[in-house]
Order: structure tokens, then sequence, then C-alpha cells
């Protein structure tokens, strides 16, 4: 059985076995307990267990105690990152790249002379972002404005943690971004 089978069986079990109802139907183990079992610093014994899958409610209480565990351990939603244009921007060459970091550090965006082409936008996600993981499982669509909130860059990250895209202005981005109160953010689109 493939995974998004075995998903479907789970959902279906877990759904027969907390949607039935006991007549006189009680909590049976006590919020502790039932935490001590989740986070695996006391087992419950054979009775315990007895008791839990007798009671829908008691099960209800350990499901609803899970959920907000895992509320409370998953990393904080990610809602937008600003930067702005300095005058420590790096710059190599002879102004053929220049490398912005968003204030938070979790973002760079890359400005590169792509030869005859114009410039290329390349958006990279620090890997020790503390919303990396999920925001690469997501393969959310990403959007890059410049100060004055028009679009530099729009997409989804790769496996690599990384979009690019096209200069989508004519000036030089240094041009373009002084010129547009130097400021840049990244937000999901």
């Amino acid at each position: 059985m493939d995974s998004k089978g075995m998903s479907t069986t789970r959902r279906l079990e877990e759904s027969l076995l907390l949607g039935r109802r006991v007549e006189g139907d009680r909590l049976v183990l006590d919020d502790a307990t039932l935490a001590a079992a989740l986070d695996g610093s006391r087992p419950l014994t054979q009775g315990e267990r007895a008791a839990l899958q007798a009671s829908p409610l008691t099960a209800r209480r350990l499901r609803h105690l899970a959920l907000e565990r895992r509320a409370r351990q998953a990393p904080a939603r990610w809602r937008g990152s600003r930067g702005m244009l300095r005058a420590a921007s790096t710059r190599a060459g002879t102004g053929d790249k220049l490398l912005l970091h968003t204030d938070d550090g979790w973002w760079t965006l890359h400005l590169v002379a792509a030869g005859g082409d114009g410039w290329r936008a390349i958006l990279q996600l620090a890997p020790q972002a503390p919303f990396a993981g999920a925001l690469l499982a997501d393969r959310a669509p990403l959007r890059v404005l410049d100060g004055a909130g028009r679009t530099v860059l729009e997409g989804c990250l790769d496996a690599d943690g990384e979009c690019e895209a096209a200069w989508p202005f004519a000036g030089t981005p240094s041009a373009h971004l002084q010129e547009h109160g130097a400021a840049f953010s990244v937000a999901p689109a």
C-alpha cells in the first residue's frame, strides 16, 4: 500500500476510534499520565493501555494533548523579511554582482550581470533559517518586492533553497533600488 493509502486508512481508523461513544464514559487517565506517554518519559502500563482503548473520551483527550504538543514544537510560521541596499553591500569585480541580505539574515538576494542578457535575480534561503524545512517542503510561492512594492522576482524555491528570474527592470539593480527607497522585501506570494 502506498503512503497515501496508508494515510487514508490511518485517518479512517482514527475517526472510527475517536467517533464512537460509550455510555458512562469518563476520563480514565489524567493529563500527566497521558503527557508522560506522549513524550516517552513513562510508557503506559498494560492496564492503562486497556483503559485507554476502552474509553473513547480518554483517547480523544490523548489526541488533543498530542495536537497541542505538536503545535508548541512547530517552528513559527515565517511571514516575511525586509532588507536594505547598503553602502557595504558586497560588489565583485566591476560592479557585475550585488549581494543584499535581509535584516534577519535568512535571505540573500544575488543580483548578477548576465552579460548581454541584462541581470539575473537569485533569491537564496539560509539553510539554518528556523522555517527552512517547512518552506522547502511546502514549495510555497515567494515574491521579492522593491521599496515601491513592484515585483523583482516571483517563484518557488528549488531543492537547493533558491529561486531565480531575469531582472525585470530597465536600469541596473543598484540604480533601480536606490530610486525606490533602497529597500526590498521577501514574502509569501
